[in-house]
């Protein structure tokens, strides 16, 4: 679709850039299929970290949108990419996460795909005459490795991870990702929201005194520790001197100095979090990290995809801590969910006129120019005719 002309542009924007979008833009099949072609799939996507799959036929697979696709560790050592369907029939091949010892054989027909992607076998080949099997390979994705994750992109030509991180990957340096293993498996959460709500979310802290009590009385506000680079949002949050009030919070801000002692002396005392335009991000804590990812699941929807990673550590009392921590995260999860979801019930009344944005709110009008610009459209403050 090509861009809007100049002059209607312009003469039916919502207003500046320091204002909200439209809220029709937050539930609208087309826009949830445009931003799938134009911002999503031309973007790093994340599948997992290395560590999951160490072993050669270790894979992960996982839905983004309508596209399933799958990473594997082939026996040369190499993570590949592919999509998750036979060249057949388009049966989806794997599920969730394991381990593949030989082919990859589809449970419908039982053709079978070498771990590199390379069509192994067809059953009753005879039935096939002149079939070319040279060019009935999986079809693969580009595939990214930076900081211990496995990033892939379904289309385009993103920068290198690396490249996008490099003003800030020295902070990463003393957490060691590289060497950390899965907490857990990676799991995922529906919203009652549109996608772009919840990074909307996840982008901002103004929200976080009211909407986060206990990151308030745990934390000095991130916005007032920012940094970052062209698509990448960064804050801090420091431990208060002062005790929280609530159990869990105050043994967390007891237990943390003292158990994490291989990171430098103020990293054991910082919640940092990084967000990846358009729709990752990485919370990197002094006992564990994790990252999430934001998926569209229809207009109106999101899936939630995250998973925990920690460095190996047996004690007893780094168990206790990392409990602790995922307990509070939780709770923030669930606090960010209900105020997604009403955000999205508040855009369906037709007294909504898009508000304007506070400079706290600096990282969300990063990703609103994002959209505008790969989605004209998102400029308007009603959907296109053509759109009906």
């Amino acid at each position: 679709m090509s861009a809007l002309p100049a002059a209607q542009s312009s003469a039916r924007e919502t207003g500046p850039l320091a204002h909200a979008m439209p809220a029709w833009i937050y539930n609208h099949p087309q826009m949830t299929q445009l931003e799938m072609e134009r911002i999503l799939k031309p973007s790093w996507q994340i599948a997992c970290h290395v560590n999951s799959i160490p072993k050669a036929g270790d894979y992960v697979s996982f839905q983004i949108g309508p596209e399933s696709l799958f990473v594997m560790r082939e026996r040369a050592g190499a993570i590949r990419g592919f999509h998750n369907i036979c060249r057949h029939r388009g049966t989806r091949l794997l599920d969730g996460a394991g381990h593949c010892a030989g082919n990859i054989v589809c449970p419908y027909h039982g053709w079978s795909y070498r771990q590199d992607g390379a069509l192994a076998g067809i059953a009753d080949r005879e039935s096939f005459p002149g079939i070319d099997r040279s060019q009935l390979g999986l079809v693969p994705v580009r595939v990214d490795t930076a900081f211990g994750f496995v990033f892939v992109a379904l289309s385009g030509d993103p920068k290198p991870v690396g490249e996008v991180f490099a003003p800030l990957v020295e902070e990463f340096a003393p957490y060691r990702f590289l060497e950390m293993e899965p907490v857990g498996p990676i799991s995922t959460s529906e919203w009652n929201c549109d996608w772009k709500i919840a990074i909307e979310n996840y982008l901002e802290s103004y929200h976080v005194p009211v909407g986060h009590p206990g990151l308030q009385r745990m934390f000095t506000p991130d916005y007032k520790d920012q940094s970052g680079a062209p698509g990448v949002a960064r804050g801090a949050s420091w431990l208060r001197e002062q005790p929280s009030s609530r159990w869990s919070e105050r043994m967390y801000q007891k237990m943390v100095g003292p158990l994490s002692a291989h990171l430098p002396e103020p990293n054991r005392r910082c919640w940092r979090f990084y967000s990846m335009l358009p729709n990752l991000g990485f919370d990197v804590f002094p006992e564990q990290m994790d990252f999430f990812q934001i998926l569209p699941n229809g207009p109106g929807r999101t899936i939630t995809r995250s998973a925990v990673y920690a460095l190996p550590d047996q004690r007893r009392e780094m168990g206790v801590l990392r409990g602790l921590g995922q307990r509070i995260n939780r709770q923030v999860n669930n606090e960010d969910k209900w105020l997604c979801e009403r955000v999205q019930q508040g855009l369906g009344s037709s007294s909504y006129i898009p508000g304007p944005l506070s400079t706290i709110e600096l990282w969300m009008q990063e990703f609103h120019g994002l959209v505008r610009t790969r989605i004209p459209e998102a400029r308007l403050s009603a959907p296109p005719e053509r759109f009906s």
